[in-house]
């Protein structure tokens, strides 16, 4: 199982984050992209191609809002030839991207169309003209222009025919985008929490899609986010998570109902987690929506507690199907020191433990 972390896209600290990453023995390093709140996250990821040598790099997580299909694919392959075929593309509804234009996330048939137009373009193939919904109101259609020749479709002439292909890993929650993103990505990345069930529930919905579609169940990978700390101070694990942990958990009730199997205890911890969440205090460790999570829910959407502890809980999840984490550790509003102290647990005792 592949261990991955995250963190914010810098431009010019991505780099040296990247060097740090690589030299504890992380399998990869992904970066946000929320053009209001962080810096370009494809730029960050090429100055930490040329920081490194075996380090995966991706986006944890774009989104199909705010850069068309054609300009993501070139933005990351051009990564990945930087870093010499080392990344990955993690794309999701949009979250604080989104918020922060004043909107919510994306339509799941919007969602959808974007990856099968993503995964044409890094495939190198073409996408008709008429598959391009960008308004006619904001650029009407080239045929106006009456020129002698122009392309008859669109495609990155540039990719074509060269290397692999970057492969492209979905976040989900419910079971609509759960399902899509089985028919159209090559990972699904659940963002369910760390409880075996849900995450059980996940892979079952994700395999049923396939199955449904005509492709094959077993030609899918799965992988998840989650929230991790490490200390042998429960309390102390637990208030360093629960800042992100708000974020991922919110995905769960984003719309107001609870997906997935979840106890009545959880469900109404997560309703009062969506009428609380203020965006402003967005993965903050001190904010009211922090304030919402009980040690319960914590102890079972995070991985927190002793080195030996999470290392169970991951090798756990790892049997169930998992062949990807991405861990968010501590972020904002919480102790530094006891954030650096759970960093330093997590890659000298739980990291050689879990491989």
């Amino acid at each position: 199982m592949e261990l991955w972390i995250t963190g914010v896209a810098s431009p010019r600290g991505t780099a040296r984050v990247a060097a740090d990453v690589e030299a504890a023995g992380w399998d990869g390093l992904l970066v946000v992209d929320s053009q209001n709140l962080s810096g370009d996250p494809y730029i960050a990821l090429a100055m930490a191609a040329t920081s490194t040598t075996r380090l995966g790099l991706g986006t944890g997580v774009t989104n199909c809002v705010t850069r068309h299909a054609a300009a993501t694919a070139c933005s990351i392959v051009s990564v990945d030839r930087i870093s010499g075929g080392r990344a990955v593309l993690g794309i999701g509804r949009g979250d604080s991207a989104l918020a922060h234009l004043g909107r919510a996330p994306a339509k799941p048939k919007v969602f959808e169309r974007y990856l099968r137009q993503l995964q044409t373009y890094l495939r190198g193939e073409a996408v008709a003209f008429e598959d391009i919904d960008i308004p006619v109101e904001t650029a009407p259609p080239l045929a106006g222009l009456a020129l002698a020749e122009a392309p008859p479709a669109s495609r990155i002439e540039w990719i074509t025919g060269r290397g692999n292909k970057v492969p492209v890993e979905a976040a989900a929650s419910g079971p609509t985008v759960i399902a899509l993103a089985a028919r159209q990505a090559d990972r699904v990345m659940f963002a369910l929490g760390a409880d075996e069930e849900r995450i059980a529930w996940g892979i079952d919905v994700a395999r049923k899609a396939r199955t449904d579609a005509g492709l094959d169940p077993d030609d899918i990978r799965f992988g998840a986010y989650l929230n991790c700390a490490c200390s042998p101070d429960i309390d102390v694990a637990r208030g360093l998570v629960k800042g992100g942990l708000t974020t991922f958990a919110r995905f769960s009730v984003m719309h107001g109902k609870a997906s997935g199997p979840v106890s009545e205890q959880d469900r109404a911890v997560l309703h009062q987690l969506h009428d609380s969440y203020d965006m402003r205090a967005h993965t903050r460790g001190d904010s009211a929506q922090a304030g919402t999570l009980t040690p319960d829910f914590i102890d079972r959407f995070a991985v927190v507690g002793t080195p030996d502890q999470c290392v169970d809980r991951l090798r756990r999840l790892a049997e169930l199907g998992l062949d990807k984490i991405a861990i968010t550790g501590a972020l904002r509003g919480v102790s530094e020191t006891g954030a650096a102290a759970s960093r330093v647990l997590l890659e000298r005792e739980v990291l050689p433990a879990v491989r």
